[in-house]
């Protein structure tokens, strides 16, 4: 016969607070605990993505001016000039005033489509002007054929300014052949392009950086920019220096609000005449 033992009673199983949690499901602090975890991660992955994105559209931009300076040497190798900038109305066309005295043109504006140019090479616009990039066969453009930058929008038209030195009365940069007549009757060193980009707007006038500021460039044919994503109205005296109808421009890194000369992000590229005037002899549009 044999005697069953019951079995020895086990020690009584104990609960973990976390168990217990497992089991009761979180508590209100709790989530919110999570809740502002979570919040934390999207925006700072937010913040990131629109960091990344700003450097993408200013990588992109500063490809957009390169293009738009080879296109501009493209144009100038073709055609023996220089094109006018496009004005507020001009459809991304270059626009010539109908007289070559620039105190005649205001309202009396020729439009240029593929085709001739007007003899004198008068541009409306010189310093103040856009990229004629129904001209130049440049994209992208907007709604009404300016050429944009990354960000795209209306004011972020990419802006373009030529030289208007002239000589016998003509352009000698925007008037047909104007560079090689000159250039053959007396030489390249005859020729003056005129305008300036300096590294700040400190004591800068319409013609010349300001003491103690470096001079980018005095010689320029053209300058190519955009005023980058914060766009008009200016936000200091080196952005507005870019938009004063003046042969002066300034170029540097970007600063913030806090500079001393405010927030600064425009982009800015040049042509060197002698780059310039290397594609034309490539071409023969100089002697």
């Amino acid at each position: 016969m044999h005697t069953h033992i019951a079995n020895p009673p086990f020690p009584a199983q104990k609960t973990s607070p976390f168990a217990s949690a497992r089991q009761r499901g979180f508590s209100l602090v709790e989530m919110a605990i999570v809740l502002v975890i979570v919040g934390m991660l999207v925006t700072g992955g937010l913040a990131l993505l629109a960091t990344q994105q700003e450097i993408q559209r200013i990588q992109t931009t500063n490809t957009m001016l390169d293009t738009a300076k080879e296109e501009l040497l493209g144009f100038a190798a073709a055609n023996g000039r220089l094109p006018c900038p496009a004005s507020a109305a001009s459809n991304g066309f270059e626009s010539f005033c109908t007289n070559a005295h620039p105190a005649a043109c205001g309202a009396a504006v020729v439009v240029v489509t593929p085709g001739g140019a007007p003899l004198h090479g008068r541009c409306t616009n010189p310093w103040d002007g856009f990229l004629p990039a129904a001209s130049l066969g440049f994209t992208p453009v907007d709604g009404n054929g300016y050429g944009v930058d990354a960000w795209g929008t209306p004011l972020n038209r990419i802006r373009y300014a030529v030289t208007d030195f002239n000589t016998g009365g003509k352009n000698s940069f925007t008037a047909t052949d104007q560079m090689k007549t000159t250039g053959t009757a007396g030489g390249m060193a005859f020729l003056f392009p005129d305008l300036v980009v300096c590294s700040s707007a400190t004591g800068i006038t319409a013609t010349t950086c300001g003491a103690g500021v470096t001079t980018l460039t005095n010689n320029a044919a053209a300058v190519i920019f955009s005023l980058g994503k914060n766009t008009l109205p200016a936000a200091g005296i080196d952005e507005t220096a870019n938009t004063d109808i003046n042969q002066t421009y300034v170029s540097h890194t970007p600063t913030n609000p806090g500079a001393a000369n405010g927030e600064f992000d425009d982009l800015v590229t040049w042509l060197s005449p002698n780059v310039l005037y290397n594609r034309m002899l490539s071409a023969g549009k100089l002697p």
